[in-house]
């Protein structure tokens, strides 16, 4: 399994858009806090955005972690089909669903990095362009571990957007089609679970659960939702995509 998975990781980052998309988390990230900055100056809110303050909540990494591990968790799998090169991959004396899920960890362990990348990106900005709040210092641990809390709970929504990518792709072998579900879902599903938020059916959308950093904002899609059963959901729904996904690529005629 380790070997497979240094070969998907040694293809995914032998391609230039990888790197490419590496560079655009840096930009974002660093437009981002400029942009935060010059908020903080404009209205003379510098007390507002303070270091810990901004340090205490980078969840806002989490948009754009998404968009690029979508992008390759569409394509992990339907690129093999559109370059011909599925024939040789699905010969190879390895079990099919070795394959697969080296490629499902690859992508997330690609999304994990992305994630400490802008974190630590984010956090050397946060450092550099705030001042620091005089009734509290980096050195506190209540800081960090917010920090580290917020971000683990914004990168469930990269997890379980992109295991539905995943699952898109594998099965219909189309990353356009992965990637447009993939966003169709990200940018509309909270629209959607507000709109029927007065019906029972919103409590079981993965829309309503995706974003987990909204126990902690307090902007809740539902009232009366708990973590619990958030976790109890989304747990459904991943078992469903990768039932679906490994399913349909160990049953898959290899000519196909």
């Amino acid at each position: 399994m380790l070997k497979l998975m240094q070969n998907e990781w040694m293809k995914l980052w032998n391609k230039k858009g990888t790197w490419v998309m590496t560079g655009i988390l840096i930009i974002i990230t660093t437009g981002m806090m400029g942009l935060m900055k010059w908020i903080s100056m404009q209205e003379n809110m510098g007390g507002n955005f303070t270091r810990e303050g901004m340090i205490q909540d980078p969840s806002s990494l989490g948009g754009t972690v998404l968009l690029l591990t979508v992008i390759v968790a569409a394509g992990i799998v339907a690129s093999e089909f559109s370059q011909g090169t599925i024939k040789m991959l699905l010969t190879r004396p390895v079990k099919r669903w070795k394959i697969l899920l080296s490629k499902f960890l690859t992508v997330n362990l690609f999304g994990m990095l992305l994630m400490l990348i802008g974190y630590v990106v984010y956090i050397l900005l946060a450092i550099l362009l705030f001042k620091s709040d005089a009734g509290a210092g980096l050195s506190s641990w209540s800081v960090w571990s917010k920090s580290l809390y917020m971000l683990l709970l914004s990168f469930c929504s990269v997890f379980v957007t992109a295991t539905f990518a995943f699952t898109v792709g594998s099965v219909f072998r189309s990353s356009s089609l992965a990637i447009g579900l993939s966003l169709f879902i990200y940018f509309t599903g909270s629209t959607i679970s507000a709109l029927l938020s007065q019906y029972e059916i919103a409590k079981y959308l993965l829309f309503t659960h995706m974003d987990l950093t909204q126990f902690e904002t307090g902007m809740m899609l539902i009232p009366d939702l708990t973590m619990p059963f958030s976790f109890a959901v989304l747990a459904v729904y991943m078992v469903a995509f990768l039932v679906i996904s490994f399913s349909t690529f160990i049953k898959r005629d290899v000519t196909a």
